[in-house]
């Protein structure tokens, strides 16, 4: 069983992780309190694949188009995105720093036929070993620590030179305060009260900065709406209102 994070860390929020910790039973419910993670998992699946695949000259359409690939999923939570990509052939090191995370992505992982390499810590604790990857996913994670540049840093460090790191979060906005904060927790409950603190949501200015800082440039920023009609989020590349995710890259050296 992996380290649990210690109270030194400085990007594990303890409240944060005893709020995600919770909910780690649910995680793999369709319908439970991760309902609107899993209809959000496609658009971000997609993205990913056919990003990654572009990158590396790859046809995202064969069935492993992501074999070998070398991709570590921070904040992994149950292992929703690191299952897939696994299918997908990637080499998954996932990791979070609630252990009941971890314990539940092991269980299902081994339940599903994968393998991939979980660990209970975080971006800190594996730089500190040295490991880079070809991918780096930073997925609604940078909104829940205590210094965004630090965590940010973090993952850049264990990020290869010439590799490529996918951000998703939320931008601070009386847009997102309205739907993301108040309609999505307290209006429709789409997920618990206080699992997120709108003043810790990160305008694209903001993150620009934190990957400048990092040493990373940004290759791409395309937003994602949720359309009410069909009960389906999809790419919005010019509303980054709300949800937006970036493609970031590490100069090779």
């Amino acid at each position: 069983m992996s380290e649990a994070p210690t109270k030194t860390s400085r990007t594990a929020n303890a409240e944060e992780i005893a709020r995600f910790s919770a909910m780690a039973e649910e995680w793999w419910d369709p319908n439970g309190v991760m309902k609107p993670l899993h209809k959000f998992n496609p658009v971000r699946l997609q993205l990913l694949r056919d990003n990654i695949c572009a990158h590396v000259g790859r046809d995202p359409n064969t069935i492993e188009p992501l074999k070998d690939i070398e991709i570590i999923d921070i904040g992994c939570g149950a292992g929703l995105l690191s299952e897939p990509l696994a299918r997908m052939g990637a080499k998954m090191t996932s990791v979070d720093a609630a252990q009941n995370n971890i314990d539940v992505a092991k269980v299902h992982a081994q339940q599903s036929g994968l393998e991939i390499d979980y660990r209970c810590g975080t971006p800190e604790m594996l730089a500190d070993e040295g490991k880079q990857f070809d991918v780096v996913l930073n997925m609604e994670v940078i909104e829940h620590v205590d210094d965004p540049q630090f965590f940010m840093q973090a993952c850049a460090s264990v990020l290869k030179p010439g590799g490529l790191m996918f951000i998703a979060t939320l931008n601070r906005t009386l847009k997102s305060l309205a739907l993301a904060k108040i309609g999505a927790e307290y209006i429709l409950r789409w997920v618990p009260a206080g699992t997120h603190d709108w003043r810790k949501f990160v305008k694209p200015s903001e993150m620009s900065g934190y990957l400048r800082g990092s040493g990373l440039e940004m290759v791409d920023i395309t937003g994602v709406a949720y359309n009410p009609i069909n009960d389906k989020w999809s790419p919005a590349p010019r509303d980054l209102d709300v949800n937006y995710m970036v493609i970031a890259r590490k100069p090779a050296a």
